[in-house]
């Protein structure tokens, strides 16, 4: 999936016109705190509610903070990926989408970057999540999908979180089982340190109805 892809027509961009006061209003509006700023459909850069309220007035245009402004941006053509590593360094909550030639395209939202994440790890489909430590030097997704394979369940998803400081990782994987006990076993006969497993079959409608009232909660 690409950038533009995750796109939300909901967010609107500022210019450098509009006054602090119709910024704030907006922020309000649609639950964030940055606002792509655009000087004709040239991308400027993003303002902040804290910014506006530290240094202008109700009143004044948002061109006065032009010199203090951000510029985070994704282009249109790049990953999905990127936006989400765009916003785990910066805790924005937009990453303005540009083109080739720096004009505004779109904004992308906490809201949908978390719809993507859930489709990406199938959170919502069912099934049963395995958390192995293993050393990096050991990891074999091969032989991880075919012990899976074996006993009848498919990987859904599977991510590598390495441990600070050391040369372990944490595989979590997400199966289309829900009951894992025959692939637990087979884990352990292969040497496999199984961390944790959980059983998503009685959780499943629980964790569904968080996600939506979360999602639900994210649209007010």
């Amino acid at each position: 999936m690409l950038a533009k892809d995750l796109i939300s027509t909901d967010i609107p961009p500022l210019k450098v016109t509009d006054t602090a006061q119709k910024a704030l209003d907006w922020m309000d509006e649609f639950k964030v705190s940055h606002l792509p700023v655009i000087d004709k459909t040239h991308y400027v850069g993003v303002v902040s509610d804290a910014e506006i309220l530290d240094h202008i007035t109700a009143n004044e245009p948002i061109s006065k903070l032009k010199r203090l402004l951000t510029k985070p941006f994704v282009y249109e053509h790049m990953h999905a990926y990127d936006v989400l590593k765009m916003y785990a360094l910066l805790k924005v909550s937009v990453i303005p989408i540009i083109d080739n030639k720096e004009h505004f395209v779109g904004a992308v939202t906490s809201q949908k970057m978390l719809e993507y994440f859930s489709q990406l790890t199938a959170a919502q489909e069912p099934g049963s999540l395995i958390v192995l430590e293993l050393n990096q030097h050991d990891y074999s997704l091969s032989q991880i999908a075919q012990i899976a394979e074996s006993n009848g369940a498919k990987i859904l998803s599977l991510f590598l979180t390495p441990l600070n400081n050391s040369t372990e990782l944490e595989v979590t994987i997400k199966l289309s089982v829900q009951d894992v006990s025959a692939v637990l076993q087979t884990f352990e006969r292969f040497s496999y340190k199984v961390k944790a497993s959980f059983s998503q079959s009685v959780q499943n409608a629980s964790i569904k109805d968080r996600y939506d009232a979360l999602m639900h909660y994210l649209n007010i």
